[in-house]
């Protein structure tokens, strides 16, 4: 096989939680620790950061890892879903993994395969601590993937466990209070390993923390001796401070209000870890201030363009949604343009009531089977006194408000992970073929 007949087996043959939703799920650790056995038990070859949470795990990962890069660690990065390419998954210093190793390690073990029955997301992540322990990782962090007890990545070898915070999302699989899905979260802490909590939550609070007097282990919330002040504005550094005292500045790239608190989880992490890393105040500045480039971390209030404003964002849980607003709320436009599709297991009533009424909606559906369809959305989002208009496509959907928008306007994008991935698909094209033309001119 070649590399696109790879994929193609990976998500067609394999179930893709990411693309069919329920079907995907699988209640056990089984099959995941059949494959690391086959693989003689990677896993256990480097130390991990483990991540879980409602929102901001993925932030948290990439921020992490960055900050390991700088300090000269050999860093892998495990984290889902994708957004342009599948190989964005399993990272080592920031390099997605070869396209050859992916085709040879489905190559080598497919067979196996037909035996074990692994899901996508089981067969992924077997196949990137495969790949760490080949490349000698001397740390890897390891983004958990829907859940936390029963997740596939909740074999690994932690040093240490960051849950970021607690919300109302794939309720159907982890329970619907957050005390059932605290519970489920919970289930990465580990005998002896420190836990850190990004966000204190009145109503879980006593879930991590019985937890942890079980096992035990070490607990402490993130903001007990942290704080922040994140800045948007260009040219005011954003301030982190310890036990009320500046300790560092930085000129931080992430510009997504909802980053203060993962900065708060990240910097807890770092002053537990630094006793034992190479962690210093220049390393974690170098780390935080040059996460993109380092891990070419994309989708979270990403700015794509200025005169129209062009705001990509990959919020798409209730959570998420009204912090990704509020801030929306406190931007200049004269019109806003708002690109919105979803997937089909979310509480839409509940998302679409958190929207900007003064919007123009073009609503959409990605090309994955768990899309909600375009017509129920626009019916749904109209029924609750949103305007906007239906289209065949992400693509169509995204050139249209491009079209429409005035340099004074905002162009906004959201609502599902599988929107923003087709638009930044589409906007890379655009630009792609403007730089062709522009060459071939000259």
């Amino acid at each position: 096989m070649n590399y696109q007949e790879t994929l193609q087996f990976l998500f067609a043959q394999l179930p893709m939680f990411q693309r069919i939703g329920a079907a995907a799920y699988k209640a056990d650790l089984d099959n995941t620790l059949a494959l690391c056995k086959m693989l003689g038990n990677p896993e256990r070859q480097f130390p991990s950061i483990h991540i879980a949470g409602t929102n901001g795990k993925g932030s948290t990962s990439n921020m992490l890892a960055s900050v390991f890069q700088e300090a000269g660690y050999k860093t892998g990065l495990y984290t889902s879903p994708h957004l342009l390419d599948f190989r964005e998954r399993i990272r080592v210093n920031g390099k997605m993994v070869p396209q050859d190793f992916v085709v040879d390690f489905v190559e080598e073990y497919r067979n196996r395969f037909i035996h074990i029955k692994p899901s996508f997301f089981e067969i992924t992540f077997a196949m990137a601590i495969e790949y760490f322990r080949q490349q000698g990782v001397e740390m890897a962090i390891i983004e958990t993937g829907m859940g936390g007890r029963l997740d596939s990545t909740n074999v690994v070898k932690s040093v240490l466990s960051i849950i970021t915070n607690i919300g109302l999302d794939h309720t159907a699989f982890l329970g619907d209070t957050l005390e059932k899905i605290a519970a489920e979260k919970a289930g990465i802490m580990k005998p002896g390993v420190p836990v850190i909590i990004g966000e204190y939550q009145e109503e879980v609070a006593s879930v991590f923390l019985q937890k942890a007097k079980s096992l035990p282990c070490d607990i402490s919330w993130a903001n007990k001796r942290l704080a922040v002040t994140l800045s948007s504005d260009k040219g005011v550094p954003t301030q982190i401070f310890l036990d009320n005292q500046a300790f560092i500045s930085i000129d931080f790239p992430l510009k997504g209000k909802y980053q203060q608190k993962n900065l708060l989880s990240v910097m807890a992490a770092i002053l537990y870890l630094k006793t034992n890393w190479r962690l210093s105040k220049e390393v974690i500045i170098r780390g935080l201030e040059n996460v993109v480039e380092n891990t070419s971390f994309a989708g979270r209030w990403q700015i794509l363009h200025e005169e129209p404003l062009v705001i990509a964002d990959t919020g798409h849980n209730e959570d998420g949604l009204r912090l990704s607003m509020q801030q929306l709320a406190e931007n200049q436009y004269q019109h806003l343009h708002f690109v919105l599709g979803m997937v089909n297991d979310k509480a839409v009533d509940k998302v679409l009531q958190l929207l900007p009424s003064n919007a123009h909606f073009y609503f959409c559906q990605a090309k994955i089977p768990r899309a909600l369809e375009v017509s129920v959305l626009t019916k749904q989002a109209i029924a609750l006194g949103l305007n906007g208009i239906a289209y065949s496509s992400v693509e169509t959907a995204f050139s249209t408000a491009l079209q429409k928008a005035d340099p004074k306007d905002l162009i906004f994008v959201g609502g599902s992970t599988f929107v923003v991935a087709e638009a930044l698909e589409y906007w890379n094209q655009i630009n792609s073929t403007k730089i062709n033309n522009q060459q071939s001119a000259d």
